[in-house]
């Protein structure tokens, strides 16, 4: 087993160390890789340390074992779990988490032989978004995903694995015709848990009407929109903010914002489009969940434009971009309108920036915080947002000012003038604004 350094999560001083392990729990992180891939398993731990921490943990020590495959019992194979028993002795911790989705018998295995709780990055990550969970869809979304991952993992305890029936009518029993190996417990939560799944993904078909109407509603007035996706903690909300001064909760933390927020902003030449901030994703991201927020992502796939924000900070930001493509191929997002942006620019040298370049030869460089490259982010938006596909000319009646003004909101405006009976408007509008401007065409 092989120490990975500077993982600890632990402060200096002490009274602040107690009151944090009064509350907080304190973990040890264990991962697998095979022969060269160290570096990217290194970054996967300092990963799940993050998560750890945002989940409520304190991170003592995280070590790797190189081995070509995952030991089918216990992970790591009986003589490191063992070793892996002293470190968490040694150091004291309460909790393993392993750096990836482990079988329900792997867990099993290496609880027997570790003597503390064992969990893995899929419940880490599944019970930040619990925490985070504001709105009653993205609690709905939550709770269903824990519901699918826990269904297979269910245990069952001595007596309590058997519920029968039977007993003589006098002794309390159901009597006779009733005796049979009846419904163990276990079956009856299995049975409880299918049950409040199907009500979840009930509710959460009840909340598509109002998404779609929302949505439809949008396009029927031909408002582009344009989506921001990325990694967790990539900055995409402060992004957001600096855009459109939404206000949105910003916090240096992974997976701060779950419920789609959508905001409302203009081109400078006057066309209205959307802006939406969607949840953020992580390496591994568990398959419930995408599964769980495909509506929320929906508004990622839908976009006419997808701005792709990456950490430029972030140590492995090739693997940020190739995580959030994967999953965005999921929904069937349009890649043909992509802008890559690389945030948080301010931490950059010049030869990291050579490096991103590399990455993504288009790509922008921006900076929330201080405002860095934002103009350009917008003239880039302006140009990839789609044209209205209809020319039209037309002499619009002064008394019908609300279809000038609907030309300049969701219209593009080559030429306009003032005439004795009318506005003339040279413009590009959608199919319903130009059906209506029909009748005064010029």
């Amino acid at each position: 087993m092989r120490r990975v350094p500077g993982l600890s999560t632990e402060l200096e001083d002490v009274t602040e160390v107690e009151y944090r392990q009064l509350r907080l729990e304190n973990v040890v992180l264990v991962g697998v890789h095979p022969q060269g891939e160290q570096a990217d398993a290194e970054n996967s731990l300092r990963e799940l340390a993050a998560l750890a921490e945002t989940a409520g943990a304190v991170v003592l020590d995280g070590v790797l074992q190189r081995r070509p495959h995952p030991d089918p019992a216990t992970y790591v194979g009986r003589g490191k779990a063992e070793e892996l028993r002293d470190i968490v002795a040694a150091v004291g911790a309460d909790t393993v988490i392993a750096d990836t989705e482990l079988a329900p018998s792997q867990r099993r295995a290496l609880e027997d032989v570790v003597k503390v709780k064992v969990i893995d990055r899929t419940t880490v990550i599944l019970d930040i978004f619990s925490q985070h969970a504001k709105s009653r869809e993205g609690k709905a979304q939550v709770e269903l995903a824990q519901l699918e991952y826990l269904l297979p993992r269910l245990r069952g305890w001595g007596d309590s694995m058997s519920r029968q029936a039977g007993g003589q009518v006098g002794a309390g029993g159901a009597g006779m015709g009733s005796r049979g190996p009846g419904e163990t417990k276990i079956e009856l939560d299995r049975r409880r848990i299918r049950t409040r799944m199907a009500q979840l993904r009930k509710q959460l078909r009840d909340f598509a009407p109002a998404r779609e109407a929302k949505r439809a509603e949008r396009k029927r007035h031909t408002i582009p929109s344009v989506a921001i996706a990325g990694y967790t903690n990539a900055g995409k909300s402060s992004l957001l903010n600096r855009l459109t001064s939404a206000g949105v909760l910003v916090e240096n933390a992974l997976f701060a914002t779950l419920d789609a927020t959508v905001r409302r902003s203009e081109t400078s030449d006057g066309r209205v489009y959307t802006l939406t901030d969607t949840v953020g994703f992580v390496r591994n991201l568990p398959h419930q969940l995408v599964e769980a927020f495909r509506s929320t992502l929906e508004e990622v796939g839908d976009a006419d434009v997808i701005l792709h924000v990456v950490d430029a900070s972030h140590p492995d930001p090739a693997a940020q971009l190739s995580t959030v493509r994967d999953v965005m191929g999921d929904v069937d997002a349009d890649f043909g309108h992509e802008i890559v942006v690389f945030n948080k620019a301010d931490l950059l040298g010049p030869d990291d920036r050579l490096v991103l370049r590399g990455l993504a030869p288009s790509a922008l460089f921006v900076s929330s915080r201080t405002g860095e490259g934002i103009s350009e982010l917008r003239a880039a938006i302006e140009e990839a947002l789609p044209l209205p596909a209809v020319e039209v000319q037309a002499v619009v009646p002064y008394d019908r000012g609300d279809l000038v003004s609907a030309v300049h909101e969701t219209g593009l405006i080559v030429a306009q003038e003032h005439r004795e009976h009318g506005t003339f408007l040279h413009a590009h509008v959608g199919a319903r604004l130009a059906a209506e401007l029909a009748p005064f065409a010029a």
